[in-house]
């Protein structure tokens, strides 16, 4: 290891000292759950949103309400419905009879941290402009445009099992989420926790471990984590095997894919896995750290076809036999 990644190796060790602090003032609150909370964060600290799929009762608000706590950051939360317009998450016009002029009101979407519930429940205008707002970080209101606080995070939930009353999420949008994680049920273990605190009566509350200095610290950490040539040529072999399976000895998945990831999982998996070694308190990448961000990075950026639909063949099956095949460096 020479000279530069060992000083960013110490620079990722004292500046990631917060982690397992933070963890440990939301385990406070939250039962478990450390793999989502960990994806929140290098999400947050990758400048990327989320898009989280589970079934109601998960306590999907309050790791998301406890993690903005932890950091000091404004939280707001959109319960979407179809009858939603626009302005009720950027905000309008208002005009004032009484001075004849127009003032602007802004809508909850300015904040760090929001929780889009049930997000395809919303029509593909207010859609439109919550994709604004990921993509540019800004709103336009009254042909006004106003930037966003940051950090600023989206994070969009979607309930799996009701699909009555909702719209399909463009390909454009969800490809815009860089990660796309799953929230399964707790465990027995846990759950007996859960029930235990819960009916105990006692709530604690998350104290603040860092603020927005911090974060920002933390990001242009991230940025220096060192990646080696070896593990970028590794991103692209795994990129390239979901548009190209056969060239990869995967001429079986060559019938499941419809379409392949883009450049932009490309640039996802790289920046999360380094984000994933600074959680870790590491300087640099390694391939356990791009294995550990795939899955969320890859699920929603390949497209299967109806034959593999037909046969039951999910994307993260497809990814899981990707890193089957691929070698490792």
């Amino acid at each position: 290891m020479n000279k530069d990644i060992t000083a960013i190796n110490e620079k990722a060790r004292e500046k990631s000292a917060f982690v397992d602090l933070l963890f440990g003032e939301i385990g406070k609150v939250i039962v478990g759950r450390r793999d989502i909370l960990e994806k929140m964060l290098i999400a947050l600290l990758c400048r990327g949103h989320i898009l989280l799929e589970g079934v109601p009762g998960l306590a999907k608000t309050l790791a998301v309400n406890s993690l903005a706590d932890a950091m000091k950051l404004g939280f707001g939360r959109m319960q979407f419905t179809p009858d939603l317009l626009p302005a009720d998450i950027i905000g309008t016009e208002i005009y004032d009879a009484k001075t004849g002029q127009f003032s602007v009101k802004k809508g909850p979407i300015f904040t760090n941290i929001i929780l889009a519930d049930e997000i395809n429940r919303a029509p593909a205008k207010v859609q439109s402009a919550l994709l604004e707002a990921m993509q540019e970080r800004q709103v336009t209101i009254g042909g006004e445009t106003f930037k966003l606080d940051a950090p600023f995070m989206v994070l969009a939930t979607q309930n799996p099992i009701e699909q009555e009353g909702t719209y399909q999420l463009p390909e454009a949008q969800v490809d815009r989420f860089m990660l796309k994680l799953h929230m399964d049920y707790p465990t027995k273990e846990d759950e007996t926790k859960i029930i235990k605190r819960m009916s105990s009566g006692i709530r604690h509350k998350v104290l603040p471990v860092i603020g927005k200095t911090e974060i920002d610290e933390a990001r242009q950490v991230v940025d220096e984590v060192y990646v080696d040539d070896k593990i970028l040529n590794y991103v692209t072999d795994i990129v390239f095997a979901t548009r190209e399976p056969k060239e990869y000895g995967l001429a079986e998945m060559a019938n499941f894919i419809e379409y392949g990831a883009s450049p932009r999982a490309s640039i996802y998996l790289v920046t999360a896995a380094k984000a994933n070694a600074f959680l870790r308190h590491r300087g640099y990448v390694t391939p356990d750290d791009i294995k550990a961000v795939a899955l969320d990075v890859l699920r929603h950026r390949i497209t299967p076809t109806y034959e593999a639909e037909a046969e039951n063949v999910t994307s993260v099956d497809m990814v899981k036999k990707v890193f089957d095949k691929v070698p490792v460096p």
